[in-house]
């Protein structure tokens, strides 16, 4: 892997990239200290510190922790986010969007730029909530001093919210011409890796303040080691189904006749049902401590609350049904068979028409269990470390494990697929690869 950042590093237009990339990293970075005028961060972050796991936190992890500080970028990339997920629904069902699709390149343009609009405006609505809803709430506790939560300081909030969500999709959809990696990706890794070293800083005080001690210090670092590689093991795991097309003879030229596969992977749901789980659990939790005080309305947060054994058995059920309702989103068998028909192809042993679509299914129920479970165990391990060690996994827990090694992930293999065109060996190939003048690279 030294080698192949090194060999990387020789090639002018890939220097030129990472270059690039780490230049607008830097500045999303440094205007991430803007702040919003009017709020006071320092009482968010002390709110957030009992709130984390919710719907707030899962904002904060996104925009790399620019919500406690509640800068510019606050909302960070969250807001273009759903509205992705919310245009690859109704992909599925509209018609139209449907059509735009299937005409290539053009098609998929005009959809990203309704993901764009469609990503400044849910922002706009997400400010306005959080300055009236969150800003506002318990006598505008999280306003400095002179400021109240009247129409002018609902009106600075919604436009500094909407220019930074602007300014990140620039350099996000910047970072994916000219960069490497996704942009999008490349900028949730960025915010979520730059908090790693304070948060190890101050794990490693707990055991020289004697507040914890070092067996569980070792057992932590541990299991953040194995987390990393199970994680990555399971990013990358598929089952691959074979695929046979038939083989059409038109003149003296022969057609078809090749062997491939359809790779389904285990985790084909990402981590968007663990968002989804986290965002819906928060909802009852959000009302309760908005709207009264009393003992039904703590009896409820309680309830909800991840932190306790009914909050996480719910969000372990919520995680179960996400996941198998995203993937019967992204992963359709029917049209995978119909495309197979048109195209010539089948799988060995199963007929076309619908019993392959119920051998797809079948597979896909079983291989979505398996990542469901992943998944559920994701989102329930950190609740159950920090009982055990007593270290919080806030910085380190398992969605952002889990974004940070999926980014990884697909930035290296973008690099590498660069390498392999110049003869270089990748990060993530087995062998050793030859150049045209027999040279070992």
């Amino acid at each position: 892997m030294l080698r192949a950042f090194r060999d990387a590093l020789f090639i002018p237009e890939l220097r030129a990239r990472i270059i690039f990339t780490l230049m607008v990293l830097a500045a999303y970075r440094l205007c991430a200290f803007i702040p919003t005028p009017g709020v006071d961060y320092t009482k968010i972050k002390e709110y957030l510190g009992t709130q984390a796991g919710g719907a707030l936190g899962i904002i904060n992890l996104f925009s790399g922790s620019n919500f406690e500080q509640f800068s510019i970028f606050a909302l960070g990339i969250m807001p273009y986010i759903t509205a992705s997920i919310i245009m690859n629904l109704l992909v599925t069902v509209v018609p139209a969007l449907e059509k735009l699709q299937k005409e290539g390149e053009e098609g998929r343009r005009i959809i990203n730029r309704y993901t764009r609009y469609a990503g400044v405006g849910l922002g706009g609505v997400q400010a306005l909530f959080l300055s009236t809803a969150f800003l506002s709430s318990n006598n505008g506790q999280f306003l400095l001093p002179g400021w109240e939560p009247g129409f002018f300081f609902h009106f600075i909030v919604v436009v500094t919210q909407v220019a930074g969500i602007a300014l990140v999709l620039w350099m996000a959809e910047r970072i994916t011409e000219y960069g490497v990696g996704n942009g999008t990706s490349m900028i949730i890794f960025a915010g979520i890796v730059a908090g790693w070293p304070l948060r190890i800083a101050q794990t490693a005080g707990l055991v020289g303040a004697g507040q914890s001690n070092l067996i569980a210090l070792l057992f932590f670092i541990a299991f953040l080691v194995i987390a990393f590689a199970f994680m990555a093991t399971i990013t990358q795991a598929e089952r691959r189904i074979p695929v046979q097309y038939a083989r059409k003879q038109v003149g003296r030229r022969v057609y078809g006749g090749q062997a491939t596969y359809i790779p389904v992977k285990v985790n084909a749901a990402g981590v968007i049902p663990i968002v989804f789980a986290a965002a819906l659990l928060q909802v009852p939790i959000f009302i309760a401590g908005s709207l009264t005080q009393s003992q039904v309305a703590q009896s409820i947060a309680h309830f909800f609350n991840p932190s306790n054994l009914s909050g996480l058995i719910i969000e372990v059920l919520l995680v179960f049904g996400f996941t198998y309702i995203y993937t019967a989103v992204q992963f359709d068998p029917r049209r995978i068979a119909e495309n197979l028909r048109e195209y010539g192809g089948f799988i060995p042993g199963i007929r076309p028409g619908d019993p392959t679509v119920k051998f797809l299914e079948h597979i896909v129920s079983r291989l979505t269990l398996w990542g469901a479970l992943f998944l559920a165990a994701v989102a329930a391990i950190p609740t159950l470390v920090l009982q055990a060690t007593g270290f919080s996994l806030v910085a380190f827990s398992g969605i952002s494990l889990l974004i940070v090694v999926g980014v990884a992930l697909d930035t290296l293999r973008q690099i590498e697929s660069q390498l392999m065109l110049r003869n270089y060996e990748g990060f993530l190939s087995k062998g050793r690869i030859r150049g045209r003048t027999g040279t070992r690279f």
